[in-house]
Order: structure tokens, then sequence, then C-alpha cells
């Protein structure tokens, strides 16, 4: 006999004999759970490691005389499986493809495959086929799907229970969103962007005329005190639009094209229509901190598809503002075109931030001790990594700042920020820490404000401090592993 006979021979009696299946008796028993399989596709080899590891397990303790209880299960809920089946219908070439070849999908099968509850059906078929051939110790009488009612109940009473004990809520929360589906979605929900994080910033309004506005986005709020200038990218698509509702209701805000879809799901904002970002560049704006002008430049690194898609320039503190405003001063042609020549010779580092081993304009310092050429050196990343990381943990507010001097850039970042927006120059807007993010149905996510969300309250201190003296108390295999699970335990938030 070959091997694979002598396998599908045990299988055969183990079957037969219902090894597998538990009932109570008078041993102890022993209850082993692993994360449910989400059918969307065919089985890979990191499903073989999971499965493979609870079912090792679940051999030995019967080894040593548990009675022991292997159930299994399919994921079904969320979007994922509804994104596949339209990108299915709509006949989508790259789905059909990776379905048929890669899923090995009979062609026949895949029209079927248009209903999701059909995607479903068969690749839970597919697992439990598989599953069997591995030969797994799985006590098949317990299978079940997360949409049948039963296990709706068991969520529902989980829900019921967290917040009967304050730890569901009910507000206003940035979501990732896919505009297509109308929907929120999860890591599971996307074809791209699996664990990008969203971010908080802050739009800062720099009026180019009364009520109208250019609206930088920043991480550092603080460093508008050593603002030298505004960037437009003049080969960009900008719009003006109107701010319709809120505390900066008939504001204009100048935006990229490509930055309304997010900005629109965050602020109640209509198109105004387009503005050419040309000839804007040599014009000023005014500093919402002192009144004074600021001029605008042009700076092809300007991302469109980032925060409002317009920047504000701090080239004492953000490597690529120096660079860029080096190859500006370089550059003599851009210059004349624009008439910029006065403006230009003027824009010099401004110093707002002190930080230990660092002088004056730290930027300059970075760029200069790593070498950097121009805009488009990867070493750009690398010293805007090492200049925010070290202005933000050892970095305070310069003594000339009067109102902030002194303070841990860390504790007083989110105070000036409060301090803008209360005074009206400043705003709040989320945005992705990376892109692409990719809605399985093939579209791009968003960052939505949505305010009748529930969330579970995962930031709880409480609730937190409980869970890490649970941790403490179980057995880890492998014991090193133990620091992830307290990492994102204090990582998780609501």
């Amino acid at each position: 006999m070959t091997n694979n006979e002598i396998e599908k021979k045990w299988q055969k009696i183990w079957r037969e004999e219902k090894l597998f299946q538990s009932d109570p008796n008078e041993k102890e028993k022993l209850f082993i759970t692993v994360a449910y399989p989400y059918p969307s596709g065919a089985m890979h080899i990191g499903h073989g490691r999971t499965y493979t590891v609870p079912d090792v397990f679940a051999r030995f303790k019967r080894m040593e005389g548990y009675n022991v209880l292997f159930p299994m299960a399919w994921h079904v809920t969320g979007a994922p499986v509804i994104g596949i089946a339209d990108r299915i219908k709509r006949k989508d070439p790259w789905t059909l493809d990776l379905y048929e070849r890669v899923h090995k999908v009979p062609h026949d099968t895949l029209p079927k495959l248009e209903d999701p509850i059909n995607i479903v059906k068969y690749f839970s078929n597919e697992y439990h086929t598989v599953m069997d051939d591995m030969g797994y110790s799985i006590d098949w009488r317990r299978e079940f799907r997360t949409i049948d009612p039963t296990y709706q109940k068991f969520i529902t009473w989980q829900a019921k229970k967290l917040k009967s004990l304050g730890l569901i809520k009910q507000g206003e929360h940035p979501v990732k969103y896919c505009p297509h589906d109308e929907n929120p979605v999860g890591d599971h929900d996307l074809l791209e962007g699996e664990g990008v994080g969203v971010n908080e910033l802050t739009l800062i309004k720099f009026e180019v005329e009364p009520g109208q506005f250019i609206v930088p986005a920043t991480f550092r709020p603080e460093t508008i005190f050593a603002a030298t200038n505004v960037w437009l990218n003049p080969e960009v698509h900008y719009i003006e639009v109107e701010v319709k509702s809120g505390v900066n209701e008939g504001e204009k805000w100048i935006i990229s094209n490509e930055a309304f879809l997010n900005l629109s799901n965050q602020h109640d904002l209509e198109i105004v229509g387009d503005i050419d970002p040309k000839p804007l560049i040599g014009k000023s704006v005014k500093n919402p901190l002192n009144g004074e002008p600021l001029p605008i430049f042009p700076a092809s690194f300007v991302d469109p598809e980032y925060g409002s898609g317009t920047v504000f320039s701090v080239p004492a503190h953000a490597p690529a503002d120096y660079i860029a405003l080096r190859d500006l001063k370089e550059n003599a042609d851009l210059i004349k075109e624009y008439d910029i020549a006065d403006e230009v010779a003027k824009a010099e580092p401004l110093n707002v931030v002190t930080v230990k081993g660092y002088g004056e304009f730290p930027a300059v310092e970075v760029v200069e001790r790593m070498g950097i050429e121009n805009q488009n050196d990867p070493k750009v990343q690398d010293a805007t990594d090492e200049l925010y990381k070290a202005e933000h943990s050892k970095g305070y507010i310069s003594d000339h700042i009067e109102k902030y001097a002194g303070k841990r850039v860390a504790f007083i970042r989110d105070e000036i920020k409060a301090d803008m927006i209360e005074e009206g120059s400043a705003d709040i807007m989320y945005d992705f820490a990376e892109r692409p993010v990719i809605c399985r149905c093939g579209n791009k996510c968003v960052v939505k404000v949505m305010d009748d969300q529930w969330f579970i309250r995962y930031g709880d201190e409480e609730w937190t401090e409980k869970t890490q003296k649970v941790l403490a108390q179980e057995t880890i295999i492998p014991e090193e592993i133990r620091s992830n699970f307290e990492y994102y335990i204090n990582w998780l938030d609501d």
C-alpha cells in the first residue's frame, strides 16, 4: 500500500468508528477552539499550520485521558464575500482568472458564485474535504456558520453583556469605509491595506482671501510657529469647496480634487469650482497665528492623494520641506516662470523645537549628514523618520515661543491643536497611514466619520488591566510570544 492509501484506510476507519465524536462521560473535559476560517477562496499553507497545531494538541490530550471536544465552524459574516460575488457578477477579468486558475473553481461553477451564499457553501465544503484529508480529529456534528440563527443569538447575548458592563458605546468615530458598498470595512474586507491605521491630522487654515483658505493637513501642529511658506503642486487638479454646516459653515477651502472624496466623508462639503494652482503661486496667505504673509511656492512632491493635497513648509524641522526649498532656490527657470525671486530669497528656516543632539535647524543637519541630493532621494524618508521620532520623544518647544516655551512636544501637541481649533484657525481630518486601501469590491476606501456607530471600548483602562491579569495566569506556548499579547492588549483602542 502507498502512504496515501494507508492514510485513506485509517481515515475511513476513524469516521466509521466515530472516533472524534465527543459526548459527556466520566473523563475530564477539554474544549479546543481555534479561529474559524473565512471560506472565500482555496486553503493555503497558512491554514495548514493554523489547524494542524490544535489537532496535534487535541490528539496529545486524548492520549493523556481527556475527553476532548474539537469542533469547526465557518466565519462568513462581513463584506468580503459580497465584494467577491459582485466582482464575479461584473465579470472582472482579474477575479475570474483568480478563482478559475488559482482557486481551481470549475468554469461552469463560476456563475453560481455570483450569489455570496454559494461562495460560502462551495468553499466551506472544499475546506471540510481538505481538513478530512489532513486527518484532523474534528467532531463534525458541531459544524456551524456564523450566520446560523443559533450563533447569531450568541453574538447578540455577547453584545448585550458588554453593553450592560458599559463596554459598548455609541458615538462619532472615524472608520475605514467603502463608498461603493456604502458600509464600514475591516481588515478582512480589504484586497489591499490590511493593518493600515487611521491617523488624525490637523487642518490648518491659511487665508488666501477673506473666507477662502488653503487647508494643509499635518501631524505636527506645533510646527506652525516655524512655517515659511505653503506648497502647491502646479500639476495637480485643485478645487474650491464650501463648508455647508458646522463651525466652519460658509468657509471656502482649496483642496486637491483627489482629497475631496475623503474630506467630504468627514465634513459637509460642496464643490464650488475648479482652481488653477499656477496663478496662486507667488501670492501669499496669512499665517493664522499672527496674520503675517507667507508665500505660495510650487513643489512636485506634494501628493494630491494625501491629506488635503496641500502642504505648509517647515524647512527647519521637515527634511522634505528643506530639500524642496533648497531645490527651488537652485531652480532659476522655475523662479523666473513664477516671478518669485524675492520671496524665495527671503525664505529661510525658522526654529520652533529644541531637541538634544541637534542644532537650531535639525532638518538641515540630517539632510546634510545623510548626503541627500534632491526630493527624489529615497533617504528623504529615512531622514524624516529619524527627525520626527527624535522631536516627538525628546523635543521641547523653544524659548522664543512664549506661550508654550519649554514644554515637551509629545505632551503639548494636543493642547496646541485644541487651542487652534477653539480659535477657529484649525480643524480635524483623518487619513490612512499608508496607501492604497482597496475594498474587496475593487474600489478605493476612504476614512468616514460616522456618528451613529457602536464601538467596543477596548481602550477602557479597567478592562485592559483585568485582561492583562488574566493573561498572566495563562500558559502561552511558546512563552516568547507572550509579549505580543501584552502589546496588543495595550494597543487596542475604541
